[in-house]
């Protein structure tokens, strides 16, 4: 009885704090979940990290993983029994939640955490229809895209690419990934940004989308069916890493595939691999030393340069997509908010990092941490990541979740038959429909998706 009045008088004593507290008793006597993406091994060196931050704080901590991120916890929030932490990599779907009071904004003490470009301040009203600016989220791990990984410099006039868009409830993003990079490639990170952002019509990405095709058709022509029916990372017998598959010799991935490589694969920038007017050709001479053992600072003074033939705008830009793994708060408490503020601590980074294999060390806003030696091809993704000048947000990921969902299928059905330009014509013309109709609705709330980086490891 003593107990239950002691709770009580807890949350009377702070009602004030609790929108944002919670009372931390009835927090610290519970465990705590965590709902994330990682499956499969993945989730092996977070895990780890979380056991170590409970030995330190006394608490008890559950990581869940699943591939269907999105439809369990809309099914979670439905039962009125949502994780005390979600990690998501969608900053769009995040954005959806923080609108409908489902992720809460972070309080001052943490909000320190919420890294730009991966973390935007969102203006959102109140229930008494007040708009207020805050970070409802915070990276936790990132991950560098517009890369290219191959196992060995290509003799052939045209590369093999490897392509498997198939990964479950998601399917397609693969696929999108190709042409939102031609398109960051191609017409730079200003247009990108309008575009993703809904400020102009998808009739812009018309060149990608062709680019692309163009690259499909390359060889025999039969890599979109093959992609159709293919997982992104996923072969059988077990095996993983579609470079390790034996028909092809180059993958358009992001960085997180290290950790079915060893260091025989190497990436390469897209924009480097690419350069102006080529469509799926060799890498420029700079990308190729990247493999020949040349020094990092070799390589960083030639990513200062570019290729002949070059856009000015592209020397000047460097620009990246990047994706990241984000944490945001759906129960909030003391304890909740103290967990998520250990997450983005350095302690927790070292112990992930000296948890994870030298190929799945994963990266942080801010730099490497860990003093376990870094595998080569982590190094070079390091190095990379270093050289940007600028870096933006998986264009997918930041749209509202609908218009995210309809390029995924968008990408399905092209895959179908890249070639036929009704086809492509119709889809555009479907995907603009539904910008539209999101702009209508005011989904689009994130406007800030690429960020300059002033130097190595910048504003990381």
């Amino acid at each position: 009885m003593k107990r239950l009045r002691a709770l009580l008088a807890c949350c009377l004593l702070t009602a004030a704090a609790v929108m944002a507290d919670g009372c931390s008793d009835a927090a610290e006597e519970r465990t705590l979940v965590v709902l994330g993406p990682w499956t499969d091994g993945e989730e092996r060196p977070f895990k780890a990290a979380l056991r170590r931050i409970g030995e330190r704080t006394g608490r008890s901590y559950v990581y869940k993983g699943t591939r269907s991120l999105r439809e369990t916890l809309v099914a979670q929030l439905q039962a009125g029994a949502p994780p005390d932490l979600a990690i998501l990599s969608s900053p769009g779907e995040l954005a959806e939640y923080a609108r409908a009071g489902d992720a809460h904004p972070l309080p001052q003490r943490v909000a320190g955490a919420a890294v730009p470009p991966w973390a935007p301040f969102l203006t959102v009203e109140n229930e008494q229809g007040q708009a207020r600016t805050h970070a409802y989220w915070a990276p936790v791990r990132v991950d560098l895209k517009s890369l290219v990984f191959s196992r060995a410099k290509s003799t052939r006039k045209q590369p093999d690419w490897c392509l498997g868009v198939g990964s479950g409830a998601t399917s397609g993003w693969p696929g999108t990934d190709w042409v939102e990079d031609l398109l960051l490639q191609r017409q730079g990170p200003d247009a990108y940004e309008r575009w993703a952002t809904g400020k102009t019509p998808w009739q812009q990405t018309r060149e990608a989308w062709k680019e692309w095709a163009a690259l499909l058709a390359a060889n025999d022509g039969n890599l979109a069916r093959e992609g159709l029916s293919m997982s992104f990372e996923q072969l059988d017998n077990g095996r993983y890493g579609l470079l390790n598959g034996g028909h092809c010799t180059h993958e358009h991935q992001g960085s997180f595939i290290r950790r079915h490589y060893g260091d025989d694969v190497q990436p390469t920038s897209t924009a480097a691999f690419f350069g102006a007017g080529k469509t799926g050709g060799q890498p420029d001479a700079k990308s190729d030393a990247q493999s020949d053992g040349q020094s990092d600072g070799e390589r960083d003074g030639e990513r200062d340069g570019q290729s002949d033939g070059q856009s000015e705008a592209q020397s000047q830009d460097n620009a990246f997509e990047v994706s990241g793994d984000m944490a945001a708060v759906f129960k909030p408490s003391a304890a909740a908010w103290d967990l998520l503020d250990r997450l983005t601590s350095r302690q927790a980074r070292e112990d992930w990092a000296k948890a994870a294999r030298p190929g799945e060390r994963p990266y942080f806003p801010g730099g490497a941490f860990g003093t376990v030696p870094l595998s080569q091809n982590t190094r070079a993704v390091q190095g990379l990541f270093d050289g940007a000048s600028q870096i933006c947000l998986d264009a997918s990921d930041a749209m509202p979740p609908t218009l995210r969902d309809a390029f995924y299928r968008a990408v399905l059905e092209f895959l179908g038959d890249p070639q036929d330009a009704g086809l492509l014509d119709r889809l555009l013309k479907q995907l603009e429909a539904e910008r539209i109709l999101q702009v209508q609705e005011r989904a689009f709330v994130l406007d800030d998706l690429c960020e300059n980086v002033p130097g190595p490891s910048g504003s990381r």
